[in-house]
This record gives structure tokens, C-alpha cells and sequence, in this order.
């Protein structure tokens, strides 16, 4: 039986959110998710940081948090063929698990969006002033970047520029969106060639080792954790594809394929650069090292001329400030629709379900986003630079709490068809099950590590970690909103709006 028939009844209550239709294809889909990722921006932010877990290691550590990623993206696809919903991870918990378990599940997914967003403006706004001073050759204009009160007006301004374009709609972010990711991939693919070509000619480079792919030779378990959580920062955002599904061709499996796609173009990507930026530059304490302390927040600044030379070498600025203004634009995709499905069904108040009448883009729940966004960043600004590098290791709690409730969604809801047939049970069962539970151990394991000040930036509120203060304090103000919204939209919290799946088929049946 076709799994759309057999499903009807649990797809009654989906509701269209007025949405434009039969807008993206496969490759738009693609673009979408891989543009999120943003591979340019990451690597740069990332690379040092995962070096100075999992030293040699770093490419494995990439490898091994891909893993849970996968196993996660066929839960989506599973669950994306029979409930094409925006609200993807929200919807589908809830119509496996019930309202409350989904309304954190949302939420986790909400502030993950917010938490990028805010860092995806930041990083925007530095690499631009860096990219005007390099061009001008003017330390004036860089420096720039140092006055706070331009860099937090200059980012203001890029989320703005970011929330217009999303206001407008799905076709003028497929276009714009398209041009941006073949640019850094072409650069990040030029750069792949010329370290790897020209390795030898810097002191601390390596030769290419088949040990860096091996996970177990991290020096501890606490270090693969964090170096895994890490990693999920980076593969972070190519779920998006899915969150535009009622916008897709073939919404019940073209987004699915583009996110399976997507992530294994990220996965070449990522342990491409990986490797030859460590031939190249080695994982040394000094000058270009990867392992070097003042450049480990943006490798790609220490090492882009010294590759590239002088001529090409400005292209990787170029590739990581167009990855990160890119990624801004597209992360208001997961967030603005997941907020208008919650509030389409009532688990939000019903004004971020008003979808614009012209653009057919959810208007105000992308204004809000840019809101909160622009709030959370200006604040976390004031209070201290060290927070915002701890946002991102504390991004990793907030992935791994809401992929991990999808990954065991896809399980729970399909768990009376597991045994019509071992692809059935693979695909369907095993597989998403692994997927949670890899990312159950990765959201227990961080929560542990993070409670210690040093995780992280090595700052603390009241002798705990900042990380753990944050991450656990989002997911822990979500549960305080829910239950206000308990009171205000008890219809949904009694599973009047959007009901739990029906009783699932056995074999006897």
C-alpha cells in the first residue's frame, strides 16, 4: 500500500499554511541546504577549535560527527513522505510523541535558528570589514571591526538586509542563494588544490596520513565529544531543505533527496579542506598552525595568502563573508516556518501565522525572528565576547535535543510497520534509532563536560559553565513559555489541533 494512503488519516489535520507552491526542484532544495551549512564560514570558525580537541584527529572528528547527521536526515526523509509538513521536527514529534514533547522539540529548533543567526551576522560583519581593508589596504578599515558599537550597528544592518530578502519569498532566495554557494564552493575547491599542491613549502606541514580518519585515536572521550559537538555546529542546517517542503515539487520526496544530498556534498567538502589545510599548515602553536591560539577563531585569515598568494588569496575572504551573509539569509527559512506551523496550529499566538499575500512568505514570523535575533546578538555583545564563542558550543546541546527527539519520532511512528520487510526495518527503524541515540549521548555527555568552567571559552556564571548556562537555560525557558502557552492555547496542549498519529498497522492487521 502507498505510504500516503496508508497515512491519510494522520494527515487530516495538516493545515496548508499558504505558502507558495510547486516552487523548488531538487537542485533549489539542494542549494538551500548547503547554503544554511554555510561551509565557508564554518570551517573557519571551526577548524582551530577542533584541532585543539582532537589534535591530528581533526578530520575524523568531522567523519564521526557526520554520522549521527546521516542517520538523522533518513528520519527526516521517512517522516517527510507521509507528513509534508513546514513544521517538520515540530509537527512530527508532536504527532508521534504529543503536544508537549513537540512544543520543545520546536522550540529547540527555534533557538538553535536564533543562536546561528545571531553568530552567522557577527562573523558577516567582521569578514567585511577585513575584506575592506584588505582591498584598500587600509588597517583602519579592519580595525574598524573593533569598535563595538560599529560592529554590532554593522550587524543590525546585514540581519536586516537578510530579513528583506526572506520577506520577499522562495524565488528571490533560490536565485540569490544559487550564485552565493557555487561561489564558495568554487573557492573552497581552489583552495583544496593549492594547499595540497604547494604543501612542503610551509614549516609545519604534513604528510597525508590515513590515522587522521581514525576516531579512536583521540586522546580522550571528553575531547571526541566536544570535538563531535563541534562538528555538529558545522553540519548544522541542512534540514532547511525539508523546512520548504510545502514550497517543493514533489513535496512528499524531493526534499528529502535534497537533504541527503546535501549532506554528503557538506561531507566532501568539510574533510577536503580539512586534510589539505593540514598538510599544509599542520596543527603547530605558531604561525599558520592550525593549532595556533590567536588564529584558531579564523583559520582561513592566516591562511589564505600564504596558499593562495596575493593575487587569489582575497577570494577566501570573499567565499567566507558571502557563506556567512548567505547562511543568514536562508537560516530565517527553518526558523520563520517552523514559527508559523506553531502558530498555524496554535502552539504559538496567532499572529506569526499571517503569511504575506503577495510574497507568500511568512512575513511576520521572519520579522520577529530578525527581532529576537538582533536583541540576543546586541545583548550577548554587551555582556561579553567570550559568550558568543560559547553559543556555539552550547548550539550543540540544542541540536543534538531536537534532531535526537526527530531521530526516535521516526522510530515511535512508524513502529508497527518495522517488521513488513528489513528495508522497512532499517530504513525506518534501525538506522534513525542509532541516530538518537548517538545524539542522546551527545546531548548527555555535553551537559556533563559543560557544567565545568573550562569547557568552552572557560568562562562561568556563579562557578558553572557558561555553555551549560546557556544551553540549558534556553531549553529551560522554553519549558517556562510552554506552559504560559498551556494556559492560553489549551486546545492544543489537549491534542484537539493537531492530534497523535493514529494506531499503527500491524502485520496481522
Amino acid at each position: 500500500m502507498d505510504q500516503g494512503a496508508e497515512h491519510a488519516g494522520d494527515r487530516e489535520d495538516l493545515k496548508s499554511k499558504g505558502l507558495s507552491r510547486n516552487t523548488l526542484g531538487l537542485l533549489g532544495g539542494t542549494v538551500i541546504g548547503v547554503s544554511t551549512v554555510a561551509p565557508a564560514y564554518s570551517l573557519t570558525a571551526t577548524l582551530g577549535p577542533s584541532v585543539g580537541e582532537a589534535g591530528l584527529r581533526m578530520p575524523a572528528v568531522f567523519l564521526a560527527g557526520f554520522v549521527p547527521i546521516l542517520l538523522v536526515a533518513f528520519a527526516y526523509r521517512e517522516l517527510n513522505k507521509v507528513l509534508p509538513d513546514c513544521g517538520t521536527s515540530f509537527a512530527w514529534s508532536v504527532k508521534a510523541f504529543g503536544p508537549s514533547t513537540g512544543w520543545m522539540c520546536g522550540w529547540g529548533l527555534l533557538m538553535a535558528s536564533v543562536v546561528v543567526l545571531s553568530n552567522l551576522a557577527g562573523v558577516a560583519a567582521s569578514f567585511l570589514y577585513l575584506f575592506l581593508g584588505e582591498v584598500a589596504g587600509n588597517p583602519d578599515l579592519t580595525d574598524l571591526n573593533d569598535n563595538k558599537a560599529v560592529h554590532v550597528l554593522t550587524t543590525l544592518a546585514f540581519i536586516a538586509a537578510a530579513t528583506v530578502i526572506s520577506y520577499r519569498g522562495i524565488t528571490v532566495t533560490e536565485w540569490l542563494q544559487s550564485v552565493l554557494v557555487g561561489l564558495q564552493l568554487a573557492v573552497l575547491a581552489l583552495f583544496i588544490v593549492m594547499a595540497i599542491s604547494t604543501a612542503g613549502e610551509d614549516p609545519g606541514a604534513l604528510d597525508f596520513s590515513w590515522s587522521w580518519l581514525d576516531p579512536f585515536g583521540v586522546g580522550s572521550f571528553t575531547a571526541f565529544t566536544a570535538g563531535v559537538t563541534l562538528s555538529m555546529f558545522m553540519y548544522w542546517g541542512w534540514d532547511s531543505c525539508l523546512t520548504v517542503n510545502e514550497e517543493s515539487v514533489g513535496s512528499e520526496r524531493t526534499p528529502g533527496r535534497a537533504a541527503l544530498l546535501s549532506v554528503v556534498i557538506i561531507l566532501c567538502t568539510y574533510l577536503l579542506v580539512a586534510v589539505a589545510a593540514q598538510m599544509y599548515a599542520g596543527i603547530g602553536t605558531e604561525g599558520t598552525g592550525l593549532g595556533n591560539p590567536e588564529t584558531s577563531d579564523n583559520v582561513f585569515a592566516a591562511l589564505a595568502y600564504p596558499v593562495m598568494g596575493s593575487g587569489t588569496g582575497v577570494l577566501l575572504f570573499v567565499a567566507v563573508l558571502t557563506s556567512a551573509a548567505s547562511s543568514l539569509q536562508t537560516t530565517f527559512i527553518p526558523v520563520a516556518r517552523t514559527a508559523l506551523a506553531m502558530s498555524t496550529y496554535k502552539a504559538l499566538p496567532a499572529t506569526f501565522a499571517v503569511v504575506h499575500p503577495r510574497f507568500r512568505s511568512p512575513a511576520r514570523a521572519t520579522v520577529a525572528a530578525a527581532v529576537v535575533t538582533g536583541s540576543f546578538y546586541t545583548l550577548m555583545t554587551l555582556v561579553s565576547e567570550n559568550v558568543l564563542l560559547d553559543t556555539v558550543f552550547a548550539l550543540g546541546l540544542m541540536i543534538s535535543f531536537y534532531y535526537g527527539i526527530t531521530a526516535f519520532a521516526c522510530v515511535w511512528f512508524f513502529r508497527g510497520e518495522l517488521r513488513r520487510s528489513p528495508g522497512s526495518l532499517l530504513m525506518k527503524g534501525v538506522l534513525p534509532g542509532l541516530g538518537g541515540l548517538m545524539l542522546a549521548g551527545v546531548f548527555l555527555r555535553t551537559m556533563r563536560d559543560s557544567w565545568e568552567p573550562s569547557y568552552g571559552s572557560g568562562s562561568s556564571v556563579a562557578g558553572v559553565g557558561s555553555v551549560f548556562v546557556i544551553g540549558v537555560g534556553l531549553l529551560l525557558l522554553g519549558a517556562v513559555i510552554m506552559l504560559l502557552m498551556r494556559r492560553r492555547s489549551p486546545e492544543f496542549f489537549r491534542g484537539e489541533v493537531l492530534h497523535r498519529a493514529t494506531p499503527p498497522l500491524t502485520l496481522e492487521d
